[in-house]
């Protein structure tokens, strides 16, 4: 990401919030965890922005 993508990013950040509210999983005491990928060696195989939107069970850290 560049300084001129910090519009897009803050939409993003938002909109994976209010998903995370729709599914009922944005309350405190569930939580979530986002993920931006970005390179090989982090699993992306295709150069884009998009964010992982993890819950369901406790994530712990570090993460792998």
């Amino acid at each position: 990401a560049e300084p001129e993508d910090q519009a897009t990013l803050g939409a993003l950040l938002l909109a994976a919030g209010k998903i995370a509210d729709k599914l009922g999983i944005k309350d405190r005491s569930k939580g979530f965890r986002l993920v931006i990928n970005h390179g090989r060696d982090a699993g992306e195989s295709v150069p884009h922005l998009h964010v992982h939107l993890l819950a369901g069970r406790r994530l712990e850290w570090p993460p792998g």
